[in-house]
């Protein structure tokens, strides 16, 4: 194998640039051929600067047309260029203006970074270091300068010309041609700098902050999507007034506009009042989105949203701190879920992500510390771990603060470090002097890669009316950590007596209990509980209050008294998974479940789905058995993914058979009246009923014959494709024909051909793999769109565990293959298909030893980019 520039960055070498650039214009001549951009960078050196020190600016594929200072052309010895930097072997010592020129084909930019052509429409990408290929500059988050941005262009080729910040003039500029200015008057990084320019259709409203100034928004997109895009407003205004409520930040520009693109790598981008968005996180209306597309609008416009302070206003200092903006967005929308829908269902959501990416990820030989110490590719720490464990740690701070102490160093944190880029140590301390806590053992959730596993044991004294409880923690080693420390552990707990009730207590010894929460600090603590007057069952890590794997000593009775009496809605819904998790586990491996086990369950199962309490939403998690994949990680290693399928599939049809009609009676009485709404009352009541279908769909022989009818009497897209992805997941008699017609149906959106695509690579039968190769062979198949891409060969990998892993090694190397054509057109996408290989290590050795063939194939015999050769390495050195 061989790899572009392999060069490992480290934390520990971070410096200061020996120069800042303190202004920052542009200019930009948009052709249909080339863009040329010519930067006018103040740049001055910094006071401890020697005289003589050189300037080394970053490039990525750039040519440079001309080069100035002060409006004086450099000599051939005064400066160096090559396609990656720029020299200026001995700038002056003062403050000085660089002007420089390059030019740019977007339309071949298929990495889809830095200025690229999507469709027809200009647009950028500079997170993280996209900036670079646009023009030379310090292309790094710690250097922050205002920008203002000249764009001229075609008016018929873009007679819509954004950038970041507000509109400060605009006119013609001769030859059918026009330009415009903006000016971001905010300092900022150059990863957040942004430019659309083409013919796009738009939406308008407005919003009122809460000081008395009219903000204008507006979405820019496709002309005749503009009615698919006011799901994404109305998210919007409603994440504007909520950050107002919940953490007093208001909107600080004029003018906040988003752009739906439909190519782009990422969901969506924050760049400074000019958001940019994978189309699919903006469109969406009932004929063709389903409740989760909604869903996920609302959540990453919000998440974009919220950037503009935990992110823009305040950045990262270096890459290293990407959790500090990422974790902590993500908590914020998180949060606003919360308050927006059902907060135990968006738990459950939230932690279901976090068991189901985040921890095979710390687990396996991609493991890496929340705040990693060095990297090759800062794309690939693009992870669950930065992101949704980013967001754990933030909300285990704010349990341990509690919510007016969180909000005094949220607010303290706005006020110190507003216009700075900053560090997750300056995060942290910020914290401690709000509220006098000393946070330095806590510091260590950001410094250390693992999840915990906390195991519980237990005893009761009648006599004494005394009750002990003994947590003890570990973290496993991880690449580059052989040793672990201690974590401080929140662990949220009551204590549920006899008759389903919580009990007290009179007084507790042997540790820290603050109320409900437990504060688990050393490797082991045992509490001791007085004035307890009967056994108790513990319910512990209630709205699972650390990112933790909990081994509870609960046998199934206990668990199943949770599950029908636990007060915490979460851990309700965990008791029940852990039940039918450890049965399908044991299966696998040749220890069927009792009927007595079968029948606890089923009692359980049905219990919950009679509970009046209990909201449509909530049920419909509960009643979901657990994955193949999630089970596969509960057993841990030695893994047959056929004997998972197979034991989930008979436990299914186990629970099912003898209350098939109860269940089926129950679907039928759950049909959602007209006209669709994506509100949570109607999206908790589908998903029930498409809940009853999969278990129907797995369990009964009627499963088939509903979902096909499901399929053909939908008035809405959630209940058309859940009756087909279904289908599909169990490969009933009608899977092919509701996968065709769903494909002819729909082959002129292509937000609905990544559906058929997922539900076509979640396909369990052996003919799936040619059926995937043929898709990819297609000659109208979108090659180089990352949608497309993730949504065929994404879902492969990390839904379809009998056919990716299969015994064969086939379903490895039609990924490995893939995966070089993708490569060279866009590394990004690339590497995140081939993190599916994480599996390996848990896997028995047939497949294991498969996997690692098609990898070592894969590196002898192909030239990497940079993404692909990382991720390719970590995955075999584990």
């Amino acid at each position: 194998m061989r790899t572009d520039s392999e060069q490992t960055i480290y934390l520990k070498d971070y410096a200061p640039t020996p120069y800042r650039i303190v202004s920052v214009d542009l200019d930009f001549l948009i052709l249909e051929e080339n863009t040329r951009v010519r930067a006018q960078l103040t740049i001055e050196p910094r006071p401890e600067t020697a005289p003589g020190t050189p300037l080394v600016l970053d490039g990525d594929e750039l040519k440079l047309d001309s080069i100035a200072v002060d409006g004086a052309p450099l000599a051939l010895s005064a400066y160096l260029a090559d396609a990656n930097n720029l020299t200026l072997v001995e700038p002056p010592h003062r403050r000085f203006v660089l002007d420089t020129q390059v030019t740019l084909d977007p339309e071949a930019n298929t990495k889809l970074m830095g200025l690229y052509r999507s469709s027809g429409t200009w647009c950028t990408q500079c997170e993280p270091e996209g900036f670079r290929r646009i023009t030379y500059y310090l292309d790094r988050p710690d250097i922050l300068a205002p920008f203002t941005v000249r764009m001229t262009a075609p008016i018929a080729l873009a007679p819509v010309l954004l950038a970041n910040g507000n509109p400060i003039e605009r006119g013609e500029a001769g030859d059918d041609m026009h330009f415009a200015v903006w000016e971001d008057p905010f300092p900022k990084p150059a990863y957040l700098f942004a430019l659309v320019a083409g013919d796009l259709g738009s939406i308008t409203d407005s919003f009122t902050t809460q000081s008395g100034r009219k903000v204008d928004l507006a979405i820019y997109c496709t002309h005749g999507k503009e009615g698919e895009c006011h799901y994404a407003m109305d998210s919007l205004k409603r994440s504007m007034a909520w950050d107002e409520r919940r953490f007093g930040r208001e909107y600080d520009l004029d003018i906040f506009n988003i752009v739906a693109v439909s190519d782009f790598n990422f969901g969506a981008m924050e760049n400074k009042g000019l958001n940019i968005f994978n189309d699919r996180l903006v469109f969406a209306k009932p004929e063709t989105a389903t409740d989760a597309n909604y869903h996920g609008i609302e959540r990453v416009i919000a998440h974009e949203y919220f950037h503009n302070w935990t992110g823009n206003r305040i950045t990262c200092r270096d890459w290293f701190q990407l959790c500090l903006k990422e974790g902590l967005t993500v908590y914020r929308d998180q949060e606003f879920t919360s308050d927006e829908r059902s907060r135990p269902v968006q738990r459950i959501h939230d932690v279901q992500n976090l068991r189901a990416s985040q921890f095979p990820e710390d687990g396996g030989p991609l493991a890496h510390p929340p705040r990693p110490e060095q990297y090759r590719e800062i794309n690939n720490f693009y992870t669950t771990t930065v992101y949704e464990k980013g967001a754990e740690i933030v909300r285990m701070l704010a349990t341990l603060l509690g919510e007016a102490g969180f909000r005094q160093g949220m607010d303290l944190y706005f006020e110190r470090h507003d216009g700075e880029a900053t560090t997750i140590e300056a995060f942290i301390k910020v914290f401690e002097d709000a509220t006098g806590a000393d946070l330095s053992q806590f510091i260590t959730w950001y410094l250390q890669a693992g999840t915990p596993q906390v195991s519980v044991s237990d005893s009761y004294d009648a006599d004494s009316q005394t009750y002990s409880l003994t947590l003890s923690q570990k973290v496993d080693p991880t690449p580059g950590q052989p040793d672990k420390q201690p974590l401080l552990i929140p662990v949220r707990f009551g204590l549920i007596g006899p008759n389903g009730s919580s009990m007290g207590w009179s007084g507790v010894s042997g540790g820290t209990v603050r109320d409900d929460l437990i504060l688990l600090d050393r490797d082991s603590v045992t509490l001791t509980f007085s004035g307890v007057a009967n056994k108790p069952v513990p319910s512990l890590f209630r709205g699972f209050s650390a990112p933790v794997k909990l081994s509870s000593g609960l046998d199934q009775a206990d668990l199943l008294f949770l599950a029908r009496h636990d007060s915490d809605p979460f851990n309700r819904w965990d008791a029940l998974q852990t039940v039918s998790t450890t049965l399908i586990a044991a299966a696998a491996k040749g220890r069927r479940w009792s009927d007595a086990d079968a029948d606890g369950l089923r009692q359980a199962l049905v219990d919950t789905l009679e509970n009046p309490q209990l909201d449509h939403a909530f049920k419909a998690q509960a009643i979901a058995i657990p994955s193949e994949s999630v089970v596969g990680r509960h057993i841990g290693s030695d893994v047959d993914p056929d004997a998972v399928a197979a034991a989930r599939h008979d436990l299914i049809a186990t629970l099912v058979g003898p209350i098939a009609e109860k269940l089926e009676s129950q679907y039928d009485a759950l049909v959602v009246p007209e006209p669709y709404s994506p509100d949570a009352g109607q999206a908790g009541r589908r998903s029930l009923r498409n809940g009853l279908l999969n278990l129907l769909t797995a369990g009964s022989d009627r499963g088939n014959a509903l979902a096909s009818a499901q399929y053909h009497a939908a008035a809405n897209m959630t209940d058309r494709y859940a009756a087909m992805a279904i289908s599909a997941h169990y490969w009933t008699g009608d899977a092919p024909a509701l996968l065709g017609d769903f494909r002819t149906r729909f082959a002129g959106d292509p937000l609905v051909f990544d559906k058929w695509l997922t539900a076509s690579a979640q396909a369990p039968d052996d003919g799936v793999i040619e059926r995937l190769r043929a898709i990819l062979a297609a000659p109208d198949f979108p090659r180089t769109n990352p949608n497309r891409l993730r949504s065929l060969l994404g879902a492969f990998v990390m839904s379809n565990p009998t056919q990716f892993a299969r015994a064969d090694g086939a379903g490895f190397r039609f990924i490995t293959e893939a995966v070089v054509e993708i490569d060279k057109v866009n590394p990004q996408v690339a590497s995140r298909i081939l993190t599916g290989f994480r599996i390996l290590p848990i896997l028995e050795a047939r497949r294991r030893e498969a996997g690692r063939a098609a990898l070592e194939a894969l590196k002898s015999q192909h030239i990497l980019s940079r993404n692909v050769g990382e991720i390719l390495d970590r995955i075999l050195a584990g």
